[in-house]
């Protein structure tokens, strides 16, 4: 009988299960981002049915901010470190399974809520099972694609968020709007619950590193205190995760109360939302993510200061229009600015999410994932929502016409502290092309 080595018995195991996932990563690929687009879509119903929400159960903006934001991070941020280091050492497709179920379920409650403290509750379940989703899927994609097709294809998973968002507006405003905000998050916590019935048979596990030539230890598990370590003294790592901090404090910020202040300070309707500004942000956030991921394959050949450079550009040029947009008079003219907005908003995702994953360690990529994740969403999701929920009341107490456009001008000087960060990141990745 012959005794195989642990690395024969590896390469065995790559040789077979290699085939089985390249003749499917596109069908894979999708299925990911279609999980990806109801883990954003859940997420964003709080902002998108904000008004229909604070009429029925009289809550302020404050406390819209609080439950969009810090409440959820509090969950969805620190839970996710625990959940991936198990996906690092199990099966991450099992983890993304038993994630999806939860926050669908949690979704149906928040139809189900009748006071302030239970919707509080609900969405908390919701940040503690979305916790699960994302890091299982970046190191997923990271091994079914190889080095050179990562940027389209985290571009193409990046997707997840403007369609999510859309159809969050779509079909969230629409049900609202023909019968109750409730019925929205009961039928689109159902839709959760039959796609994580499909995962498991839809999406096989691949083997770690399978797409990284050279790769060696693939099947060691990975140490949760020494890969947290090499995280945070890994200068790219870090300034990747602040960076991205810095631009999500705008982004959710702003998404978070994008429609009620549409609706309340433009004069859009229910009906208008559903449609033109679901088209906004069809053509402008997932157009930035498209472009960004083939700027990322295709220059990141040459430099990785690429993945620095883009977003630090992106955010330069955005920064004016976001400022005419919170000025504009009329809707149609403050959503044909905001599309521009989001266009190059998001340019930073796909670069920081590739980067990341690439630095990584093979056997560690879900548990950096999450620390990306982590670092970035505890600052965008959690405070950038609360601080613009805040910054409205306060304006509003002391008698401003129009609060919440006072509180959205005040994210402006967010986007210099991102445009710094990314700048000092591609400073350090020149110097370490040059070492």
């Amino acid at each position: 009988m012959t005794v195989l080595s642990d690395e024969a018995t590896h390469a065995v195991r790559a040789q077979t299960m290699t085939p089985r996932r390249s003749r499917r990563p596109g069908i894979v690929l999708a299925m990911l981002t279609f999980v990806y687009v109801l883990n954003f879509l859940d997420r964003q119903l709080l902002g998108i049915l904000a008004k229909p929400i604070q009429d029925s159960l009289h809550i302020t903006d404050g406390q819209l901010g609080l439950i969009g934001g810090l409440y959820f991070a509090m969950f969805y941020c620190f839970i996710a470190i625990p959940v991936s280091w198990l996906a690092d050492r199990t099966s991450r497709v099992g983890v993304l399974t038993l994630a999806c179920a939860i926050w669908s379920a949690a979704t149906i409650a928040c139809g189900m809520v009748r006071t302030y403290p239970q919707l509080v509750v609900a969405r908390m379940t919701v940040g503690f099972g979305e916790a699960g989703g994302v890091p299982p899927s970046y190191a997923l994609i990271t091994d079914i694609f190889a080095p050179g097709r990562r940027g389209v294809a985290f571009g193409i998973y990046n997707l997840g968020p403007p369609i999510g968002a859309a159809l969050g507006i779509a079909l969230g405003a629409s049900i609202a709007a023909m019968f109750d905000w409730r019925d929205a998050f009961v039928a689109i916590g159902i839709v959760g619950l039959l796609a994580a019935a499909a995962l498991p048979f839809v999406i096989p596990e691949p083997v770690r590193g399978a797409a990284d030539s050279g790769a060696s230890n693939l099947s060691d598990k990975a140490p949760f205190w020494a890969t947290l370590r090499a995280f945070f003294v890994n200068p790219v790592m870090t300034l990747a995760a602040f960076g991205s901090g810095a631009t999500q404090f705008v982004t959710y910020g702003l998404g978070n109360f994008a429609v009620l202040f549409l609706i309340r300070e433009k004069g859009m309707t229910l009906p208008e939302i559903a449609f033109w500004y679901a088209l906004a942000i069809v053509i402008g956030m997932g157009g930035g993510m498209i472009a960004s991921g083939r700027i990322i394959d295709r220059f990141a050949r040459r430099s990785r200061r690429v993945f620095a450079i883009a977003p630090a550009v992106s955010l330069a040029i955005s920064m004016p229009f976001y400022i005419a947009f919170v000025w504009a008079p009329t809707w149609p003219l403050a959503l044909a600015l905001l599309t521009v907005v989001m266009f190059f908003n998001y340019f930073y995702l796909s670069c920081s999410v590739t980067l990341v994953q690439e630095e990584a360690a093979p056997n560690q990529r879900v548990l950096a994932g999450a620390l990306l994740l982590l670092v970035m969403n505890f600052i965008g999701l959690g405070l950038g929502p609360t601080w613009v929920g805040a910054a409205s009341d306060h304006f509003s107490a002391g008698g401003a016409a129009n609060p919440l456009q006072l509180a959205l001008y005040t994210l402006a000087p967010f986007y210099v502290i991102a445009i710094g960060l990314f700048l000092w990141l591609a400073r350090t990745l020149h110097r370490q092309e040059t070492i």
